[in-house]
């Protein structure tokens, strides 16, 4: 039995050079529970520009979610975590609103994917079309050359009376 819950996080300020900017990221998310019993994970992939927030809709430990969140401690696995619409900005907060967001959305999502698949069949398609047009003009031209067998039709001499 579960007494009580408190959740922390634990986060990081660095400045990467190549972007010439700071970034803040979630190490690790720790639930005390029980008043002395602490289960840790680790956060992977949660990261975002010091000047703007992170978004996600799923940021959990479950797989099917892309655990973002690690196990960390062996009491941490007997735990599965998970925020939903989950938002947070370490820096730059004013006017107590967030600042745009960096999105945790990958590049190949489902959709994305499906999109590249079905635009790759298009092409194919398109390219049979086209050379096939190409190979019709050339079965045409080669028509043009082809000799013909010329008839000849025997003289014949109308006479016309009167």
């Amino acid at each position: 039995l579960v007494l009580s819950i408190k959740g922390s996080l634990q986060l990081s300020n660095t400045f990467y050079e190549s972007s010439g900017q700071w970034w803040f990221s979630v190490d690790s998310v720790s639930l005390l529970y029980n008043i002395s019993e602490e289960a840790a994970f680790n956060a992977s992939e949660v990261y975002a520009p010091a000047s703007s927030s992170y978004r996600c809709i799923h940021v959990s430990s479950l797989e099917r979610y892309s655990a973002l969140l690690l196990p960390g401690t062996d009491q941490a696995r007997r735990w599965s975590i998970t925020f939903t619409d989950f938002q947070i900005q370490a820096f730059s907060v004013t006017s107590g609103k967030f600042s745009p967001a960096s999105d945790c959305t990958t590049f190949l999502t489902p959709a994305i994917l499906m999109g590249l698949v079905t635009s790759l069949i298009l092409l194919l398609v398109l390219a049979y079309a086209l050379h096939m047009l190409i190979h019709l003009k050339h079965i045409e031209h080669d028509e043009e050359h082809k000799t013909f067998k010329s008839y000849s039709f025997e003289k014949v001499y109308v006479s016309y009376m009167y």
